[in-house]
């Protein structure tokens, strides 16, 4: 009899060290350790695939709520910015970043996923794998998109990988454009203060850079190994840590982050971040040619020192 309560008391703990992918209808979630930890999106609505919410450990929505719901003292704008999110303002003169559904601009392009290729559930780590196209407004698809999503347990703060190949079916161009490519837009109270934002929740972001620089107006447009974005956000410090792999190509990146909450980078948008307006970053593939973007994200408790996100970056670049 005891060994039967036994068994049944362990069969109901949470479950450690584990990573549980679980497909349903136009959505995959991740739960990590037990606990609910993101959601990947797509389907006829979505108008480009996105991960919502991002959660930390203890439960913590560290990403925005709008467009998916309103909490009281969320900021409204930019409702293209959805959760985290992987698209450029500029591919042969097509915006898949500022193209949320309700838009009427011309010239909006949609990312749609063809096939969810295989999820993988494990006791350290579990992934993702999905095909996309861009599509065109006429909606051609002019490139393929593989994306593997990797998700670990078992360490203090929650950690992923993304790791993105875009294969052109035509010759594209992205262009020169500070939208794009990776974006993360962050829980209301780890924005910057802000004279104009609500008195409630209060701001208190922080962003930080490899080298030391803080705040948007040090940061933007900034190369660096990696940014943290960092604050207090349903009464508890948290952040999130974005990490450009090496290999990356013009490694290491631009960083297109803002006061109000945007955590994005970018390699193409070099005359505005440089503001030089000779610069030009865009890049041009022919087709079957592909370019391969990689990142880690952590997100933590607390702020970059005691999180050591240095000590992270050391250990991604070397490969572990």
């Amino acid at each position: 009899m005891k060994l039967v309560l036994s068994l049944v008391f362990l069969a109901a703990l949470p479950l450690v060290g584990q990573v549980k992918i679980t497909r349903g209808e136009n959505k995959v979630s991740v739960d990590i350790d037990g606990k609910p930890f993101t959601e990947f999106f797509y389907g006829p609505d979505v108008m480009k695939p996105y991960l919502y919410p991002l959660r930390a450990p203890d439960g913590t929505n560290v990403t925005r709520h709008v467009p998916f719901d309103k909490e009281a003292g969320d900021s409204t704008d930019h409702p293209h910015h959805t959760g985290l999110w992987f698209a450029h303002s500029s591919v042969n003169g097509y915006d898949f970043w500022n193209n949320y559904k309700g838009y009427t601009t011309p010239n909006r392009g949609s990312i749609v996923v063809k096939k969810i290729d295989k999820i993988v559930s494990g006791k350290k780590e579990g992934y993702i794998d999905a095909t996309m196209e861009w599509l065109d407004p006429e909606g051609k698809a002019i490139m393929t998109e593989n994306r593997h999503m990797t998700f670990y347990s078992g360490t203090p703060n929650r950690q992923f990988d993304l790791d993105i190949k875009l294969t052109p079916i035509i010759q594209i161009k992205f262009g020169d454009a500070k939208d794009g490519v990776l974006g993360i837009r962050l829980a209301a109270g780890l924005e910057e203060p802000q004279k104009k934002a609500p008195a409630t929740p209060v701001r208190s972001g922080l962003m930080v850079n490899a080298e030391g620089c803080k705040l948007e107006e040090e940061c933007w447009g900034k190369r660096s190994n990696w940014l943290d974005y960092f604050g207090k956000t349903e009464g508890k410090e948290e952040g999130i840590a974005v990490l450009d792999n090496p290999e990356n190509p013009r490694h290491p990146t631009y960083w297109h982050t803002r006061a109000y909450g945007l955590l994005g980078a970018n390699i193409f948008g070099v005359h505005d971040f440089t503001k030089d307006k000779m610069a030009d970053g865009s890049m041009t593939l022919a087709p079957g040619e592909s370019i391969r973007f990689r990142y880690r994200f952590i997100i933590h408790e607390g702020d970059t020192k005691s999180a050591n996100i240095a000590g992270e970056w050391a250990k991604y670049a070397s490969g572990k």
